[in-house]
């Protein structure tokens, strides 16, 4: 059943003034445009009276953008995020804070000219947001995209086969702190006391291993298709591109195995029971990924918000300066795996 009211019925029910609906902004189906002609509506104020609404357009397109509204600071993006992702979360410890909130992330500072891959938030820990919030303070000038899939759809369309393996015999992410590519074990974990460490390990059911070089390695075996907690859906949960060496550029990833053995890659992934994850069934998935995304330019002040297990994220490249902001909530605890 279609949970989308029409415009003019969405626009009486706001009693905002001119917002509208556009459940057509992609022919994918998500993003769900929700925008504001009059830029002095407040969205903290009609996400508190359209709560209904915003739930079930986020079981039904997995994202929502929202356009045209009174946000422009990061202290006003906290107040709207927090009214549409309940509970925010300030334990992140991949992404640095913008400002002085401890509950706004700036994003992933990586280089402007290479692609950040698919991914769902979290995915490969213990603990996950079910809603993240993206809020453009500055468009790129080329590029900068953030593009979007359905994770129901890649369970849809892969190979039978393929998805069974996938639920049978889980993830493994491996991750190598203290290398000089990624963030200290120190950052990460915010101490100095390595016992203090192997206790959150304990904790969050991972294996560790000390390297004699003062890093630290970590394992975690997890589910790589999961069920949505609220729809009841499949859908293809992970981090596989961002791990697995495949997804690299060729040059980096030519570059990254001349400098470290195999098993000290900064991240890298394979099947829960150790086994590889061939590089076709990637390439498979790659293409999966991008025939099914969708993406659409930043504009100042925009407000996408998804739900994190239904819909996974990226960024493209881009030039000139940019800046986007990150809020997550209503966070999750993973039952753990057999």
């Amino acid at each position: 059943m279609d949970v989308t009211p029409s415009t003019a019925a969405f626009e009486q029910s706001t009693g905002m003034g001119p917002v509208r609906i556009d459940p057509n902004f992609s022919a994918q189906g998500l993003p769900l445009l929700v925008e504001s002609s009059d830029p002095g509506v407040s969205l903290a104020g009609w996400a508190a009276q359209n709560q209904p609404l915003i739930e079930s357009s986020f079981d039904r397109h997995g994202a929502i953008l929202f356009r045209g509204f009174d946000v422009r600071t990061v202290e006003e993006f906290e107040i709207a995020a927090g009214s549409i992702a309940k509970e925010l979360y300030g334990g992140y410890g991949d992404l640095p804070r913008a400002g002085a909130s401890e509950k706004i992330y700036a994003s992933t500072p990586y280089p402007a000219d290479q692609r950040i891959l698919f991914h769902c938030e979290s995915s490969h820990l213990n603990s996950w947001p079910l809603r993240i919030a993206f809020f453009c303070m500055q468009a790129a000038e080329t590029g900068g995209e953030t593009p979007i899939f359905d994770c129901r759809e890649v369970c849809r369309h892969m190979s039978p086969a393929l998805l069974d393996r996938f639920r049978k015999r889980g993830l493994m992410y491996i991750r190598n702190f203290g290398e000089g590519l990624d963030v200290s074990w120190q950052k990460f974990f915010h101490t100095e006391d390595r016992q203090v460490v192997e206790e959150k390990c304990r904790q969050e059911n991972l294996e560790w291993d000390w390297k004699p070089s003062g890093g630290l390695r970590v394992r975690h075996r997890t589910e790589a298709v999961r069920k949505h907690p609220k729809t009841g859906e499949e859908v293809f949960f992970n981090q596989l591109q961002l791990h697995h060496l495949a997804c690299l550029d060729p040059e980096v990833r030519k570059s990254l195995l001349s400098i470290f053995a195999p098993e000290d890659l900064p991240r890298s992934v394979c099947y829960g029971d150790g086994t590889t994850i061939q590089d076709e069934v990637m390439d498979e998935l790659s293409d999966l990924f991008e025939s099914i995304s969708v993406e659409f330019p930043w504009r100042n002040g925009d407000l996408l918000a998804a739900d994190n297990m239904l819909a996974a994220h990226a960024r493209n490249t881009f030039t000139g300066p940019r800046r986007i902001v990150v809020a997550m909530g209503e966070m999750i605890d993973a039952p753990r795996r057999a």
